[in-house]
């Protein structure tokens, strides 16, 4: 029986949650391998969870880039596979598949080749947070090639309705990386406890892992991919429109990487353990706006693939309903953090009182903005599905640039300290929230009281 679920047809909120859910898990799975690595790491002391969290910002820079080839992808698939075009669904694959590759090496390479430049950008005092972040970087810029391809498999396989397969594959590298990380960390009998290098190492070992399975499974029984061809001259007039389409969304992470770096920077001034509560803060807040992502990518399949049938009707009512879903998470999601802040932040940070009280300050401060991240972020999935792709950016780009100066004034100028840098990432969430929705709304009242607007 196929696993497509067509999108186009039926019930829309059976249709957006039952493609959704396989999604949000497959998302959770991508969280639950940073969730790990600091878990553990947690134990093994404070500045290994900066250390790693220091390094993640790269990683995170790196996953804008993926976007390029990735949201790219997944609205030309989605439209295609609309309109019931297969075999040019299957050009634009391998064509972002070569340039999703291309850019990975390239990225490798300068994570690799300039490591220490990279992690002095923070001015780190501490030399062991310093050290162990270039380690970190070192090894995981080895194998990032295998972090920028599984999330393009799952595109593929989501923008067509099958949302199951890149839960389960992504489900076993999980597995495979929640064995790996005390065994490499810590060591076992006559394996030697590598510490935040042994991190490192189960993460590329558990893609690597991924990547096969998928190449394998690809081969056997997806007919979507199973026959796309790689090693061929590319073909830039479809490299450019999954460009056009990809590079906002590429622009609006890496910009917000790069603000989050530098709001990084302000919070180093007041030692490592406000840059490792930021860490574990950030992954356990990560637990909402994954799950917001995971309905956002079934929004913008859906928005795709009736666009492409020219079902319009169903795209207004998909994302009405769509809000109703995300809407839901947001709420659930501010309860969780503001009163669950405590037993939440002891569970990677069990023994340092000093990071816990300020972990649980961090967690309530963001808490508060978990409802308006939930709308914006679905939000931003139906812009993608109807290949709109700038205005989420541009939204996303002025505001978090705003908490630039708003942390500075608040941190330094208002003698907030961090609490001060906490609250310019809430307070812009909170305006994101409204303001893209209703930018959302009118284009929709214009394009359905003219239809080219849409087109």
């Amino acid at each position: 029986m196929s696993k497509n679920i067509n999108l186009t047809e039926g019930n829309i909120i059976k249709a957006i949650t039952k493609l959704a859910l396989p999604i949000m898990g497959t998302s959770f799975i991508q969280m639950a391998y940073n969730l790990t690595d600091i878990m553990w790491l947690g134990r093994l002391s404070t500045n290994a969870v900066a250390a790693a969290g220091t390094a993640g910002y790269f990683l995170w820079f790196g996953t804008g880039l993926i976007l390029i080839s990735q949201i790219g992808i997944g609205v030309c698939v989605a439209q295609s596979y609309g309109k019931g075009e297969l075999e040019e669904a299957k050009k634009y694959i391998s064509n972002g598949i070569q340039l999703d590759v291309f850019i990975g090496i390239i990225y490798s390479l300068i994570l690799y080749l300039f490591r220490y430049n990279i992690i002095g950008f923070f001015n780190i005092d501490d030399i062991s947070v310093f050290n162990m972040a270039v380690e970190y970087l070192k090894i995981i810029s080895i194998g990032l090639i295998f972090h920028f391809i599984n999330p393009i498999f799952s595109t593929i396989l989501n923008s067509s309705g099958d949302s199951v397969t890149p839960f389960r594959v992504n489900t076993l590298g999980l597995i495979f990386n929640i064995i790996l990380d005390p065994l490499l960390i810590f060591g076992l009998g006559p394996i030697k406890g590598l510490g935040i290098k042994g991190a490192a190492l189960a993460t590329i070992l558990a893609q690597f892992m991924v990547t096969i399975i998928f190449i394998i499974v690809g081969k056997q029984n997806l007919k979507l991919y199973s026959h796309v061809k790689l090693i061929k001259k590319p073909n830039f007039t479809y490299i450019k429109k999954i460009v056009t389409l990809g590079f906002p969304a590429f622009l609006q992470t890496s910009v917000h990487s790069g603000i989050s770096m530098i709001l990084t920077r302000i919070v180093a001034q007041f030692g490592p353990t406000p840059i490792a509560v930021s860490s574990v803060g950030s992954q356990i807040e990560s637990v909402s706006w994954m799950t917001s992502e995971g309905f956002s990518s079934a929004i913008s399949a859906f928005m795709g693939q009736n666009y492409g049938a020219k079902k319009y009707h169903r795209i207004k009512e998909g994302y009405k309903k769509g809000m109703e879903i995300v809407g839901a998470i947001g709420i659930f999601a501010t309860l969780l953090l503001i009163i669950g802040a405590e037993p939440l932040f002891k569970i990677f940070i069990p023994e340092d009182p000093a990071a816990i009280e300020e972990g649980i300050r961090y967690l309530r401060i963001l808490g508060l903005s978990q409802f308006f991240m939930s709308i914006e972020i679905g939000t931003a999935g139906a812009f993608n599905g109807l290949g709109r792709t700038l205005p989420p950016a541009i939204t996303s780009i002025i505001f978090n640039a705003l908490r630039i100066p708003i942390a500075i004034g608040l941190s330094s100028y208002i003698s907030m300290g961090t609490s001060g840098v906490w609250w310019a990432i809430s307070i812009t969430g909170i305006i994101k929230g409204i303001i893209l929705p209703i930018i959302f709304v009118r284009l929709m009242r214009k394009g359905f009281s003219n239809k080219e607007v849409l087109e």
